[in-house]
């Protein structure tokens, strides 16, 4: 014999209750809930890991340029090693369990783009002929250059301004007033480390998002 289907304003109550139940259990197995307790939580990026949980190596420095050997778009990118017992996603997609001798991610660094003109040469023409605009033919601006050969110098003033500007060299900026290859590059310096850098303020300064650790 076939149960009756319960009818009335009860039955309405048993259906939706029935109903809600259902679509809960589909919550629960299809959702996050569900994929955290069947493939437990998704693995961390190792780029994502935390100052003190790897290390990276110091990148190697081109002889000639005095920048990292892969600089490009003044970026170059260094090997960075996870810690020993840390599990997480490599460069590849690979979720792996790193001993500290494995490369996990490759950090950005920034670096400059140079073109073969050298900060002392530049310096040593604007001492010494100067007054005949060799800096300035060297640094690739010919009309300058032939300007000051025809104006001496624009009496000597015109080369100790440009001496004084050559002088005071300081990273490559876009509206750097600072005299330096036409090319945009940056000079050739003999050392690799700390050097000046301008700082600039602009309408867009204090929305920069502060970056911490």
């Amino acid at each position: 014999m076939a149960a009756a289907w319960p009818s009335g304003p009860a039955a309405l109550d048993t259906v939706a209750v029935q109903l809600l139940g259902v679509l809960w259990f589909v919550s629960v197995t299809t959702g996050p809930w569900g994929a955290a307790a069947a493939g437990g939580e998704e693995s961390l990026k190792c780029e994502d890991l935390k100052v003190g949980q790897y290390i990276c190596k110091d990148p190697k420095i081109n002889d000639a340029t005095q920048e990292p050997v892969n600089c490009t778009n003044y970026t170059a990118h260094v090997p960075c090693f996870p810690a020993p017992n840390i599990t997480c996603k490599d460069f590849s997609g690979n979720e792996t369990h790193f001993t500290g001798h494995e490369v996990g991610f490759h950090k950005p660094i920034s670096c400059r783009n140079v073109n073969g003109y050298s900060y002392k040469v530049a310096v040593a023409l604007s001492l010494f002929l100067g007054w005949l605009g060799a800096d300035r033919f060297y640094l690739g601006y010919p009309a300058l250059g032939l300007l000051k050969f025809c104006t001496v110098g624009f009496c000597g003033i015109g080369s100790l301004i440009d001496f004084i500007l050559i002088s005071m060299q300081a990273s490559r900026h876009e509206e750097a007033k600072i005299v330096g290859p036409s090319d945009g590059s940056s000079y050739i310096i003999d050392y690799y480390g700390t050097r000046l850098t301008r700082l600039s303020i602009t309408n867009e300064t204090f929305r920069k998002t502060q970056l911490y650790p």
